[in-house]
């Protein structure tokens, strides 16, 4: 089965509405679901940009850039590795996530397909 990789997008300095406790029981649900069914390989959420370091090569060199990162308003918060049959269930699930938030919060889901190494073992020298 394909594997997918979710990352979740938003405007890290955003003012979202508190999402009150049932939130949590929610989200809480639907990640209990979705391991028992055998879907979620790795979820997690990201610590902010501040504590982050880009590593860019280019012409040679290496060069660090450490966060916040003042030019980027939306950036990658969390991220979910699941296994599904196709991109229709891989969809499914982030869309339900996705309705777990209040109304007034934008979230923003980037679901792509893992592409899975078909070279046999033996060929990779």
């Amino acid at each position: 089965m394909p594997r997918f990789l979710t990352m979740i997008r938003l405007e890290e300095n955003a003012d979202f509405p508190d999402p009150g406790p049932e939130f949590g029981e929610r989200m809480g649900a639907l990640l209990e679901e979705i391991t028992k069914a055998g879907v979620m390989l790795d979820t997690a959420g990201l610590l902010p940009t501040d504590q982050a370091t880009r590593v860019t090569w280019e012409g040679g060199k290496l060069r660090y850039t450490d966060g916040p990162f003042t030019e980027t308003k939306e950036v990658v918060a969390g991220y979910s590795m699941i296994q599904a049959k196709d991109k229709a269930e891989a969809l499914e699930w982030t869309n339900r996530f996705l309705q777990l938030h209040p109304v007034g919060w934008t979230i923003t889901a980037e679901v792509r397909e893992i592409e899975e190494d078909t070279t046999p073992e033996f060929d990779k020298g």
